[in-house]
C-alpha cells in the first residue's frame, strides 16, 4: 500500500491504463477486461485489474490535471512496478482537420509547467512518447479506421483557459490538440525507465465549439481503449 493506493502487492498488473476519471476506469474494466477486481478505491480513485487476451491488465483513474496524475505515476512505477503506462482521455482538437471522434497519438508533449519542472532548473525537457508503443497504437489504429492523427500535443494546467494568443500559436505550429495530463505522465516515466503513451479521443472542438454529450464519449472512446491495449501488450 501507498499513501494513495490502497492494492496489495502483486494487484497491480505491469501494464495500466489511465483514463482520468474513475468512473471511466470502472466502465472500461467492466467492459474490456475478463474478471476485474477492484484493487484499489482509496479517495475514490478507482483501479481495476484483470486480464485481456490473458494479460493482466490494470485500469486506474489519475485525476485531473497534471499534480494528480504525477502522484499516481510515481507509485504506480516506483512502489508496484508498472512498467508500461497509457493514457487514455479526451482531448480538445486545436487543428480544424481533426475533427469529433478522431483518434488522437500524442509523440510530443508541450506545456507551460510541469510538477517535475523544478527539478530541470534551465533546461526545457521535451516530453515524449516511447517509441515502440507510438509505432503500435498507430497499427492498432489503423485497423479500426478510426480518423488517427499522429504528431504533438499540449498539456494545460487550467480547464478553463483565457489565452486565445497562446492557443492560435499552437494552432500555427501544429499543435494538434490540448489536454492535462500527457506531458508529465511522459516526463515521470523516462525519469523511471518506463514506456508511457497518450491515446486520447477528440471530445471537443477549440475552434468550431462542437461538443460530444457524455453519451456519445462513452460510445467513441471504445476504439481508444482498444487501440490502447492491443498497442500496450504488442509493442
Amino acid at each position: 500500500m501507498t499513501i494513495h493506493i490502497g492494492a496489495k502487492t502483486g494487484d497491480i498488473a505491469e501494464t495500466v491504463l489511465l483514463p482520468g476519471d474513475p468512473m471511466r476506469a470502472k466502465w472500461a474494466a467492466e467492459k474490456f477486461l475478463d474478471a476485474p477486481k477492484l484493487v484499489n478505491k482509496v479517495r475514490g480513485m478507482l483501479g481495476f485489474t484483470g486480464t485481456w487476451n490473458g494479460h493482466p491488465v490494470t485500469i486506474h483513474g489519475s485525476g485531473m490535471g497534471m499534480p494528480s496524475l504525477s502522484i499516481y505515476a510515481n507509485e504506480l512505477i516506483r512502489d508496484y512496478g508498472a512498467r508500461t503506462l497509457v493514457r487514455i482521455g479526451s482531448c480538445g482538437s486545436m487543428q480544424a482537420h481533426v475533427k469529433l471522434r478522431d483518434i488522437v497519438v500524442a509523440m510530443t508533449a508541450s506545456s507551460m509547467e510541469t510538477p517535475s519542472r523544478g527539478m530541470f532548473r534551465e533546461l526545457n525537457f521535451a516530453p515524449c512518447a516511447d517509441w515502440t508503443l507510438l509505432r503500435a497504437a498507430v497499427e492498432a489504429a489503423e485497423g479500426t479506421g478510426t480518423p488517427t492523427h499522429v504528431g504533438g500535443i499540449y498539456s494545460s494546467g487550467t480547464f478553463y483557459d483565457e489565452r486565445p494568443d497562446l492557443n492560435e500559436q499552437m494552432t500555427r505550429h501544429g499543435v494538434l490538440a490540448v489536454e492535462m495530463e500527457a506531458a508529465e505522465l511522459y516526463t515521470v516515466a523516462a525519469r523511471h525507465g518506463a514506456r508511457a503513451l497518450a491515446i486520447l479521443t477528440v471530445s471537443d472542438h477549440l475552434q468550431t465549439g462542437e461538443a460530444l454529450n457524455s453519451e456519445s464519449r462513452e460510445r467513441s472512446f471504445g476504439d481508444m481503449v482498444r487501440i490502447a491495449l492491443e498497442a500496450a501488450l504488442s509493442a
